[in-house]
């Protein structure tokens, strides 16, 4: 500082514009030692401002390990140091009531009022404290004070109620809300904070009745109590929603939120026709293009409630039109909602599955036959081949297909693996392993690839060659696509198996001729060599794979009865073997869908996840269980 004095003195020339030497050569020393001086001055203030924040974590520290005398100590210093920091307040507080120093405790919570008088939080602080002693009269009396003074404004409305709510004072908290929206002239203002407040209570009807309110007034809150709702709302939960919102929408039927919202809640109880019933007239009222519509059929269909998927989409076909950017995919989708409902339902006659054949062609008129139209091509490939036993116009279709120009290579990727099973159904083994490798060259890393492998394999199996088709099962138990890796599991282990058995494979030639005739829907045949395998081959290891392969046959040509004693025989005589998790599994199964027998469903999947735990069944045999039993799962 003597030295900035100096610079002083000597510099006046240079400040009437003389040069100075003195003073050029103290100005360089000055630069020098304001340099050091703001350095060590940043330096202080920096160790100035870390002392508080080391103090708050050791304090914190202390707390969570039980140390209160030391932690209040600290919390009492950081306190004084920084009074705007309630927390540290609260903390020091927390610690004197732990140490049961009430004494203290309540010297300290009124000294801060007389501070901080408009604080209402303290007379809350001071009702805790009081609380501790069983001192409940004076403390509500605390409480009481705290809400008289309750100001006429927003930010200490929500400050006051959230001290009462920490405590679990659930009913001030709430009055503290009501008396506030009087003061603010505002029914509906803190409507959200009330709702929160009536869940923690339990309270369905005022909760829902409090959202409600909360979304009149802030409609973009609507994403905001959906996921609300989807957290923590049960069963009666939704009902209660749902009633509610029928009660305001016979007030305002024009109310467009509440109609989306009743939608919405609709769909979360899988009830998709009621959920169709507002979105349809949604649709019209604000004269929509049909997106929610669509939408709506997309999640109805995945449910599995083809019914509604299939009432959607021709909605938006018939009241749309071709204009419509829905149009044509609402088309597609509903054929293909058709064909669902017709082949997981098992229950088709052969009358159902023309009418749907037509359905394919009218649709192929209408759109015509491009690469746009091949998928819907390939589907109904299937349909003439799996279902009206028309191999021929199968191939001929998918032949096609392929041979569009610029094909989405997937499309034409899964076209051929369709046209090889086909042709391997007509014996064309050739052709169908031809086409298996023309996928498996083009998606080398691919799942797709992965399964043009497996089939190839399986192929082989199918002819005999097992060492290569074990090879090569060995390597796809890696493969990505779950069902893939299973599949080759079950028969690498099952060639293993078998093979390693014998000096011969003449039985299990047998058995792999059989497997390909029921692949080509040769039921009949099928039956005759396994017969063969079981006459020339007494007491042989394949006995439980011979009947899980019958029970197939039985599936295939829906005679249920007989698959489930099959199924059956395999549980009772071959319980340690391989196959004895599948039969559980799909004996179970078919209870539940075909027999119906739900009580018997439910006694297989139990039997088969406490006696098979560690089968890749278990865990779905679980879930089934427990949804028979009636079980809500997330």
């Amino acid at each position: 500082m003597i030295i900035i004095s100096r610079h002083f003195d000597f510099c006046q020339d240079g400040l009437r514009g003389n040069f100075c030497p003195v003073a050029a050569f103290f100005s360089v020393k000055t630069v020098i030692t304001m340099k050091r001086f703001l350095l060590i001055l940043f330096c202080t203030a920096g160790i100035a401002a870390a002392l508080p924040a080391q103090d708050s974590r050791l304090a914190q520290q202390y707390f969570q390990n039980g140390e209160f005398e030391k932690a209040a100590v600290l919390f009492e210093q950081l306190f004084e140091t920084n009074q705007q920091n309630d927390y540290f307040f609260d903390r020091y507080v927390d610690c004197l009531i732990a140490l049961e120093r009430y004494d203290d405790c309540e010297k300290a919570i009124k000294k801060q009022l007389k501070r901080d008088p408009k604080n209402l939080t303290l007379y809350v602080t001071l009702g805790k404290l009081l609380e501790q002693q069983y001192r409940e009269a004076d403390a509500e009396q605390q409480y009481r004070l705290a809400l008289s003074q309750l100001p006429r404004e927003h930010f200490g409305v929500i400050r006051l109620a959230n001290a009462f709510t920490a405590l679990t004072k659930y009913d001030l908290a709430i009055e503290t809300y009501e008396k506030g929206s009087e003061l603010l002239k505002d029914k509906v203002v803190f409507s959200f904070y009330l709702a929160e407040l009536y869940r923690r209570k339990g309270d369905t009807p005022k909760m829902v009745d409090s959202y409600l309110n909360s979304l009149a007034s802030t409609p973009e809150r609507l994403p905001t109590l959906q996921t609300t709702f989807q957290r923590f709302f049960t069963n009666d939960d939704y009902t209660e929603l749902q009633k509610q919102l029928y009660a305001r929408l016979q007030q305002d039927d024009n109310a467009v939120l509440y109609t989306e919202m009743l939608a919405w809640a609709l769909i979360q109880q899988q009830d998709y026709k009621g959920a169709l019933r507002q979105l349809r007239a949604l649709d019209k009222r604000l004269r929509e293009n049909g997106g929610r519509v669509f939408q709506l059929a997309q999640i109805a269909g995945g449910a599995k409630d083809y019914d509604t998927a299939i009432a959607a989409y021709e909605y938006i076909v018939d009241e749309k039109g071709r204009n419509s950017s829905f149009y044509l995919e609402s088309k597609r989708e509903a054929l293909r909602s058709r064909r669902n409902k017709l082949t997981e339902g098992f229950a088709y006659t052969r009358e159902e599955l023309v009418v749907l054949q037509q359905l394919y062609e009218n649709f192929l008129t209408e759109f015509g036959r491009s690469r746009i139209t091949a998928s819907i091509i390939a589907e109904q490939a299937e349909l003439e081949a799996l279902y009206l036993n028309d191999l021929n116009k199968s191939i001929t279709l998918l032949n096609e297909v392929v041979e569009f120009p610029n094909l989405d290579p997937v499309v034409s990727a899964n076209a051929k693996l369709a046209l090889g099973d086909y042709y391997l159904m007509q014996g064309e083994i050739w052709d169908a392993t031809l086409l298996y490798s023309q996928v498996d060259k083009a998606f080398k890393e691919d799942a797709l690839g992965n399964e043009a492998r497996y089939r190839n394999a399986r192929l082989a199996y199918y002819d005999g060659d097992f060492q290569w088709a074990q090879a090569q099962f060995d390597i796809l138990k890696a493969a990505t696509s779950k069902f893939v890796s299973n599949d080759a599991i079950d028969l690498s282990v099952f060639i293993m198996d078998n093979l390693g058995l014998d000096t011969t494979a003449e039985a299990l030639t047998l058995f792999s001729q059989a497997d390909m005739l029921v692949f080509q829907n040769r039921f009949q045949e099928a039956f005759e060599k396994l017969d063969a395998l079981l006459r020339d081959f007494p007491a042989h290891s394949l006995e439980d794979d011979v009947l899980y392969l019958k029970s197939k046959i039985y599936h295939k040509r829906r005679e249920y009865t007989q698959q489930a004693a099959a199924l059956q025989r395999i549980i009772e005589g071959y319980p340690e073997e391989i196959r004895a998790d599948n039969a559980l599994f799909e004996l179970g199964e078919l209870y539940q869908t075909h027999l119906n027998d739900v009580e018997k469903a439910k006694e297989l999947y139990e039997k088969l996840f406490l006696d098979y735990s560690g089968s890749t069944f278990a865990v779905e045999a679980r879930k089934r269980f427990r949804l028979l039993r009636g079980d809500k799962l997330q």
